[in-house]
Order: C-alpha cells, then sequence, then structure tokens
C-alpha cells in the first residue's frame, strides 16, 4: 500500500476485502476511459497492476493542480492500484507480461487496435495460453468498419455521434458536456462487461474478448433523443435545461439561488401547482397535460418564473422535495462537496493526503472504497515482480536494461 496510514483514519475506506477480492486485473490503459473502469473494480477488492509504458500515463500531466508532480486528472482515477512501468515495445517487456497474466482473471488495455496483434499477444494468442482469460480492449470506433483503428477522443465522439448537437441551446449551438461523459461511459460499460463475461466464466470455464468503444457507448447515452427521432423521424433539438419530453422540467430563478424542478406525472404536477398557491392552473386547458404542458411551455414558465422569483431557493427547494415533488437548489461543485448529504453517504473520501469521490457503489456484506492512494510511476514495480517469482537479480537485470522503468521518459 503506498503511504502506510491506518484504514481506519479517513473516510470513505473499504472496511472489507470487498465483493471482488481475490481477481486479479492487469490493467494496460492509460489516460480515462479504461483506468475508470479499473478504479471501480478496485474499490471493490480486486487486485489491480497498473502497467504504465516508459513515458508514464500522460494525464499524470494534465495539470494543475498537482500532487508530488501527479496531476489531478490522475490522481482523480487511479487509487487503489499498484504501479509498474514496462516497456512492451521490446520482446523482453512482453515476456514479463506474460508472466505476470499467469492467473490473471482480466486484461484490458486500450492501445491502437492491431497493436497487441503486430507484438504478438492479441487476443487470439492470449486466449490459447490462458484460456480463461477475459481479455476488454477500448478502443474509439473498434478494429474495422468505416471508421476502424482511427483514434478516438471524448469531445471529438460527442460531436461525432449527436451529444453535442442536444447538448445546449439556440445561443449557443452546439455544446460538448462539461464532464468527459463518453469516458466515463465507456469506464462504466466496459466495468459491467467484464463482469458479466466473468460471470458467465463461471458457467462455461472460458474467457472471451470484450470490443469496448468510445463511439458506441457514446451513442448508447443518446435517451430520449434517439428513442423519439425512431418514433416520429425528426431531428432532435437541444432544448437547454427543459426537458425535451416533459413540462415543467427545468431551471427558474428565485431570489436567492437558481433551482431545478422536475415534475414528471399528473399526480406531482398538482401538488407542485397546489404547494405554489397555483391551484387553478392544472385546470387551465393549456397545461392540463403534458404535452399540452410542452405545446405551451413558454406561457407555463413564465407563470411560474413569476411565481418563483419571489422565493428563497434553498428554503424553497427543500420543503418541495420534502413534500414529494423533486426539486434542488442548481450548486456548484465545492457547495456539493461540502454538502452534508454529501459527507452523510461518504461521497468524498480521504486516506492521507488523498481526497476523492468516493465510490457511489454501496454494498451491505462487503463495502468498497479506498484502500490506497494512487500510485506514483513504478512505484510498486520491483514488489510486483517480486511476488511473480523474479530474483532480485532479474530485476535488477530489467532496470539496468530499461525493460522496467524507473523514471519517466520523455
Amino acid at each position: 500500500m503506498t503511504d502506510a496510514v491506518p484504514m481506519t483514519e479517513g473516510k470513505g475506506l473499504a472496511l472489507s476485502p470487498g465483493a471482488l477480492a481475490g481477481l486479479k486485473v492487469i490493467d494496460l490503459t492509460r489516460v480515462l476511459g479504461g483506468p475508470y473502469c479499473t478504479m471501480i473494480l478496485s474499490d471493490h477488492g480486486a487486485e489491480v497492476i497498473k502497467i504504465e509504458p516508459p513515458q508514464g500515463d500522460e494525464v499524470r500531466d494534465w495539470g494543475p493542480p498537482f500532487h508530488d508532480a501527479d496531476a489531478s486528472y490522475f490522481i482523480g482515477v487511479n487509487r487503489n492500484k499498484r504501479s509498474l512501468a514496462l516497456d512492451l515495445s521490446k520482446p523482453e517487456g512482453r515476456a514479463v507480461l506474460l508472466r505476470l497474466l499467469e492467473g490473471a482473471d482480466v486484461l484490458i488495455e486500450n492501445y491502437k487496435p492491431g497493436s497487441m496483434e503486430k507484438w504478438g499477444i492479441g487476443y487470439a494468442v492470449l486466449s490459447q495460453r490462458f484460456p480463461r482469460l477475459v481479455h476488454c480492449r477500448v478502443s474509439g470506433f473498434g478494429a474495422d468498419g468505416p471508421l476502424g483503428a482511427l483514434p478516438g477522443y471524448d469531445a471529438v465522439i460527442q460531436a461525432m455521434v449527436g451529444l453535442m448537437s442536444i447538448n445546449g441551446n439556440d445561443t449557443t449551438g452546439p455544446l460538448r458536456m462539461g464532464t468527459p461523459i463518453v469516458d466515463l461511459a465507456t469506464g462504466l460499460y466496459s466495468c459491467i462487461g467484464i463482469l458479466m463475461a466473468l460471470q458467465e466464466r463461471q458457467r462455461s470455464g472460458q474467457g472471451q474478448f470484450l470490443d469496448m468503444t468510445l463511439h458506441d457507448c457514446g451513442m448508447a447515452l443518446l435517451h430520449p433523443q434517439a428513442a423519439n427521432h425512431f418514433l416520429n423521424g425528426k431531428r432532435p433539438k437541444a432544448t437547454g435545461n427543459p426537458h425535451p419530453n416533459i413540462s415543467p422540467y427545468s431551471k427558474y430563478r428565485t431570489r436567492t439561488c437558481e433551482i431545478f424542478c422536475a415534475i414528471g406525472n399528473e399526480p406531482t404536477f398538482r401538488r407542485f401547482c397546489a404547494f405554489l398557491g397555483l391551484d387553478d392552473l392544472p385546470k387551465d386547458p393549456r397545461f392540463a397535460t403534458n404535452a399540452l404542458r410542452l405545446a405551451n411551455r413558454e406561457a407555463l414558465d413564465a407563470i411560474l418564473d413569476e411565481r418563483l422569483s419571489q422565493e428563497d431557493g434553498h428554503e424553497l427547494a427543500d420543503k418541495l422535495l420534502r413534500s414529494g415533488v423533486p426539486a434542488g437548489p442548481v450548486l456548484h461543485v465545492d457547495e456539493t462537496m461540502q454538502a452534508a448529504h454529501t459527507a452523510h453517504r461518504q461521497m468524498v473520501t480521504e486516506l492521507g493526503w488523498y481526497r476523492g469521490l468516493g465510490t457511489p457503489i454501496k454494498m451491505s456484506r462487503t463495502p468498497g472504497g479506498t484502500r490506497a492512494v494512487p500510485p506514483r510511476f513504478n512505484e510498486h514495480g520491483a514488489a510486483i515482480l517480486a511476488a511473480h517469482g523474479f530474483t532480485e537479480e532479474q530485476i535488477a537485470e530489467l532496470a539496468a536494461t530499461g525493460i522496467v522503468v524507473d523514471k519517466r521518459r520523455t
């Protein structure tokens, strides 16, 4: 473990071995999608050996801010892992990888499609040597097809699959989502796929190959816009804060702050109106059904804007929510990190110097969480190799020949 901090000192810590204890994951991924996936696995007990190239995971440089030369971007998705820096471009490095794969359950990588095959360690080869191995490849577009083997990046995929076109409004035009939603979703879908493959392996005894792409995972997020398009044939438009299918479902300004109200059905609309003293609103023929409220959204929003502008938004949203009407204040990131419910749910985790977002997966018997702070470059290289049967002399030779790398190459 990095930094020997007692596991009783901190927040959001893993106080059990975890649901995935005993699972061994060899992680060849960099940047975000793959590392996010493996952090989820490691939060819940999987042993994750992060193998970095000689240059290191480039997001170690994606700052400021930094901690001991590692950027927040790296720190945010790499806790609970051990780091080994290995030059896989050399046969000796690939031989080390094969040693590490002995007894491994999962290999996840995000090299350009064809790279592993060029090195002689593609799935066709690995599956013969390790028939129980689940091999997950994360790429931009997959290996074949019109865009096969081309590089993929979150913002570019957001543009290409239509996510940008439905974000923003008429004033902004298509807008990149502020969080790298495609990378994060790809990490989530990859984690789900890996767990599915491991579940199936219990029946068949066989591993399999997972072909995960940013393109597919980005497209999978187009709900309800894709469903609307399939049914009505129309091009979905960016609606800004308002929901394309529901009204009122939008952001409103109050006397003190902005709040978001999400009124999803008729009983909730009637309760919402009664709470605001607008009892006649549901009887208005313009607003009698959700479809009518959508057709007359501007008129309804004008009424609500006028009424809500008189209220203290924080107090009103709390009262609405407690009365069964979904509403909440529009908070900044620093505000939500300091919120009482965030602390109660242990969604800010701390261990020594490290602070990060806690795991959202809460399990009763095998709770996961923070086990170790994010690793420094090649921090555990010697220990990992020793645990896989390499002698001190062999480890020294690997370091001397540049197969195992102590300092990042530029």
